[in-house]
């Protein structure tokens, strides 16, 4: 069986306190793009797990992917299966990309194996696996908060936009985005800000990862400049990583400051 996991951008994130088990509360739409990694998962002999692709770093055994398979593994009499990963979404992006790989590998061994697992017990699953893990299972726009594990829907739509990604060839850590962030709460919640039009965006709605990090790297501000300056209706940092997407009316042809970088462009 086949799927393909694919990437998320945040259309804001509001980090809003530290929680005492020292993770973080935030507020963000996840927004789905079909940015695309490839996943195999058939029956055999013995469980192994093969990847391809962007490079992965770290020990493929501890590969998310495989702590899925583990995970249903304890509470069901799964048979050994081999797992090929094709991997294409770039790693430490802010893209969401080895969470999807994890929640499609719940995904596809619930169907595959006729686990009859609903939707809210496959996001428990997820969960236990990283807070972007659960977005995946439902995979649709969502209103995230919390940890970014806790979901209601929201009524926001990029339908007939032009999504550009730009990945500048650096990766950041969680742990390293993390360490430097100043938690608030907002003097307007994201939620109330995500029913303007586009184009308000601009003005009204930010990552707050950017105010660490981009003195930081001085190139993720450059890149968010440079999309401004190429048309974006709206630019950003993706999640707590290294992407900066745009969003344009239509379709562009970018000047040959991206040529340097992997850039991804898609009407959705």
């Amino acid at each position: 069986m086949i799927g393909f996991p694919n990437a998320k951008i945040n259309i804001g994130l509001q980090i809003t306190e530290k929680r005492p088990d020292g993770f973080h509360n935030l507020e963000s739409c996840f927004y789905p793009v079909p940015l695309n990694d490839l996943l195999e998962i058939i029956p055999a002999s013995k469980t192994s797990f093969e990847i391809s692709g962007t490079d992965i770093p770290g020990d493929p055994a501890t590969n998310l992917c495989l702590r899925a398979y583990e995970s249903l593994k304890v509470d069901f009499e799964l048979p050994p299966v081999q797992m090929y990963l094709h991997k294409l979404i770039p790693i430490g992006a802010g893209l969401g990309g080895g969470s999807a790989d994890a929640a499609f590998t719940l995904r596809l061994l619930n169907e595959q194996f006729n686990l009859a697992l609903s939707i809210e017990q496959l996001e428990t699953y997820a969960r236990q696996l990283g807070s972007d893990c659960a977005f995946f299972i439902q995979n649709r726009p969502l209103y995230c908060f919390e940890k970014g594990d806790r979901f209601q829907d929201i009524d926001v739509s990029l339908r007939g936009y032009t999504i550009v990604l730009v990945y500048p060839n650096l990766a950041i850590s969680t742990a390293e985005a993390y360490a430097n962030v100043r938690p608030q709460k907002p003097v307007t919640s994201l939620r109330t800000l995500l029913q303007n039009p586009v184009g308000t965006w601009r003005n009204a709605i930010r990552n707050d990862f950017e105010t660490s990090l981009f003195p930081v790297y001085p190139i993720l501000n450059t890149v968010k400049q440079e999309l401004y300056q190429a048309g974006a209706v709206y630019a950003s940092m993706s999640g707590s990583g290294s992407t900066i997407y745009g969003i344009f009316e239509q379709a562009v042809s970018l000047p040959d400051f991206f040529h340097s970088y992997q850039v991804w462009q898609k009407t959705v």
